[in-house]
């Protein structure tokens, strides 16, 4: 009996996601081009063209290749249409709110950023939220018109010039185009609750964001647990940007995020956890590929594990830097300056780095009895310094079970980072499902119908 053979549906489903793939690595490219980067045929390419044309998801650029005069047929640049919408990527952290707008191409259009004053409280940080949101959509990112013509196609990202100065230029072109992972995900409740998109905006698909703080998975709301160091309170990001965003709003943990583009970057085993130390204290627990948030989304927070303290006595992991005097003052958060000086060379308390040490292989070794991690891995900014990730390492070897211990990968602003690779895949997977919709639109107009009464809606029953 011979295999079933794929339907004509199935075949151009394919034919068109290649092609909106190879578009949003490549930026712009003709016909012809486009055959060759998918590997399909000339017509082929072009009937996939024209049906993404129609969906409003590619564009003619108005550039076309030299021709004429031996030369060959002048050909036709396309790519995505302004239509197919921007995403946010969004930090709120001690040392502030920083908002990024990122385009299918992997660029950061726009950044900007908000302080925050300590102790910080949540009608402070939503209004701080709003503002760095605000100024990323004003005025509407240019870049995501048609785009130039180039001799090198290829060079596109370079064309794609951030509009005002970034600290990192990691735009992230090639990310695996199916992300496993499973932050909370809310699609926008009705009724505004803020300031709307500026008009002229191109849309708003989602919003990732990496929040320095435990997060309900049930409500995306920011949890303030006993000693957490930064929130004072509750703060909703979801509410707060639902009158931006047309789609859904993903907030998570920022150790989870560090977490995966720790992943990301360093090609790191499917089972590891990520602690994080600095100001405050946190894990983040990958297992078989994807982080484990437990059941209500506060996994990981290993501020109170019982451990070793500078007397030798069980105490709390956070409570060992109260009696080294390392806190911040009128504050539970570490004091990150000040135990970097007391751990380095010539410092007059030279016990401190192995308190420091025995108290984090403490609660590593409660990490490891729970979660059975392939290695664990130390970021933060005092969690990636050479003496105490060295430190760290001695003493976790010595444990019943011992695991090997490395510092996280140097990146800027990892957590960042992580909501930026995870909002550029799910734009791309956002415009892959709308040409899938829109090819099924043409057969079905009971789905069209379904989908102007409310795809949020559907959702939301889903």
């Amino acid at each position: 009996m011979e295999p079933a053979k794929p339907s004509q549906d199935l075949l151009r489903s394919l034919t068109d996601e290649h092609v909106l793939r190879a578009l949003m690595r490549e930026g712009q490219l003709t016909r012809a081009e486009l055959a060759t980067a998918t590997g399909v045929s000339k017509p082929t390419a072009g009937e996939s063209v024209r049906r993404l044309v129609t969906a409003g998801l590619v564009a003619d650029t108005g550039h076309r290749t030299p021709g004429g005069r031996g030369r060959g047929r002048v050909g036709t640049y396309y790519a995505l249409a302004p239509e197919v919408g921007v995403a946010l990527a969004v930090s709120i952290a001690p040392e502030g709110i920083i908002a990024e707008c990122i385009d299918p191409y992997g660029a950061v259009l726009l950044r900007a950023g908000e302080p925050i004053t300590r102790p910080a409280h949540p009608d402070q940080v939503a209004a701080g939220l709003r503002s760095a949101v605000t100024r990323v959509l004003t005025p509407p990112p240019t870049t995501l018109k048609t785009p130039t013509a180039h001799a090198n196609p290829t060079a596109y990202a370079n064309l794609t010039a951030h509009t005002n100065a970034i600290a990192h230029t990691n735009p992230i072109a090639h990310i695996n185009p199916i992300e496993h992972i499973n932050p909370i995900e809310h699609i926008n409740p009705t009724g505004p609750t803020g300031p709307t998109r500026p008009t002229g905006h191109p849309p708003v698909r989602l919003a990732v964001v990496s929040a320095a703080d435990p997060v309900d998975r049930a409500t995306g709301r920011m949890v303030h647990l006993p000693d957490s160091p930064f929130l004072l309170g509750d703060l909703d990001p979801v509410a707060v940007l639902a009158p931006m965003v047309d789609g859904p709003v993903i907030v998570d943990n920022d150790v989870n995020w560090a977490a995966r583009a720790e992943r990301q970057a360093a090609a790191a085993p499917g089972d590891f956890a990520y602690l994080y130390l600095g100001e405050g204290l946190g894990c983040a627990v990958i297992s078989e590929g994807d982080v484990r948030r437990g059941h209500r989304g506060l996994a990981g927070e290993i501020a109170h594990l019982l451990t070793v303290g500078s007397d030798g006595q069980a105490t709390s992991l956070i409570d060992v830097f109260g009696q080294l005097g390392l806190r911040q003052p009128g504050s539970t958060a570490i004091d990150t300056d000040r135990l970097l000086a007391a751990v380095g060379p010539g410092s007059p308390a030279p016990a401190t780095l192995q308190i420091v040490a025995r108290a984090v292989a403490g609660a590593i070794a409660a990490v490891v009895a729970l979660a059975d991690p392939a290695q664990v891995i130390l970021g933060g900014p005092w969690g990636r310094h050479p003496l105490l990730a060295d430190a760290v390492a001695d003493a976790v070897a010595d444990l019943p079970r011992p695991v090997p211990v490395q510092a996280a990968t140097p990146l800027a602003e990892p957590s960042l980072a992580g909501a930026r690779d995870s909002a550029l895949t799910r734009l791309r997977a956002d415009i892959v499902t709308r040409a899938t919709e829109a090819r099924a639109m043409v057969t079905s107009p009971a789905l069209e119908g379904r989908r102007l009464n409310g795809t949020k809606n559907a959702l939301l029953e889903g």
